[in-house]
């Protein structure tokens, strides 16, 4: 019986593993993801999105919030999707969307990595983050908040997703120090994403004098600086070691 379910790990673990390849293969064959932050890309694209999102508000919204979750899956970085959506969908509906389908998206990773790869995950980064593993032992949600806050200390966001394998944190709380961690640096780059749309419609360039003068984006930028304080601060006092 124990053969038989390490035979269905395995063959679902290879079946993710295909599904990812195949995955990332197109998806880079088909987009230059680089454009989903370069200004002039979405600057000459700008009338066409947001004509289409006028048009298809609820089917754009649900197939991006799907397109979130499965991005995550796919190990994917987080600030194309931030970008895009606070353009497309404006700062507070934005950060709704991406926020709950990237924790979502994040929760799911780490469910699958916990039950096909835990063993692999230990043998790779428990060795980079042995000195984490007493401080998530004592209070699990607040350092993980605490590392999501502080963008995990440098980790690429993969990295932040699956991390807690190492600590068997219980779902509820990776949830909740996921949702809420990661909240105030998400809501800054969506609201930076927001703030250029705003900036595409009185300049055609997205030039230093632009940004020094429009609210939309210089308010963003400070806050991401002001998070990069606290953040440092956190990791000083609570992440020193």
């Amino acid at each position: 019986m124990k053969l038989e379910s390490l035979n269905i790990k395995l063959i679902i673990g290879l079946a993710y593993l295909t599904i990812l390849s195949v995955g990332l293969y197109f998806l880079f064959s088909a987009i230059d993801i680089k454009d989903l932050t370069n200004y002039e890309f979405i600057r000459s694209n700008k009338d066409i999105i947001l004509k289409y999102k006028n048009e298809n508000f609820l089917f754009l919204t649900v197939i991006f919030f799907i397109f979130c979750i499965i991005w995550v899956l796919l190990l994917g970085f987080a600030m194309p999707l931030l970008i895009f959506s606070g353009f497309v969908f404006g700062k507070w509906w934005g950060i709704a969307i991406t926020l709950t389908s990237t924790t979502i998206g994040a929760t799911l990773l780490y469910l699958l990595v916990g039950f096909f790869f835990r063993e692999a995950i230990k043998n790779k980064l428990a060795p980079k983050f042995s000195k984490l593993k007493d401080l998530f032992i004592k209070n699990d949600i607040f350092y993980f908040t605490s590392f999501r806050f502080i963008g995990g200390g440098g980790a690429p966001y993969a990295i932040q997703n699956v991390l807690p394998v190492l600590f068997n944190m219980p779902v509820k709380n990776y949830v909740f120090a996921t949702f809420f961690g990661s909240m105030p640096s998400m809501f800054v780059t969506v609201a930076l994403g927001s703030g250029i749309e705003s900036v595409i419609d009185q300049n055609t360039e997205l030039t230093f004098s632009s940004v020094i003068i429009s609210p939309e984006i210089y308010l963003p930028i400070s806050g991401l600086f002001i998070i990069l304080i606290f953040a440092f601060i956190i990791k000083k006092i609570y992440f020193k070691n």
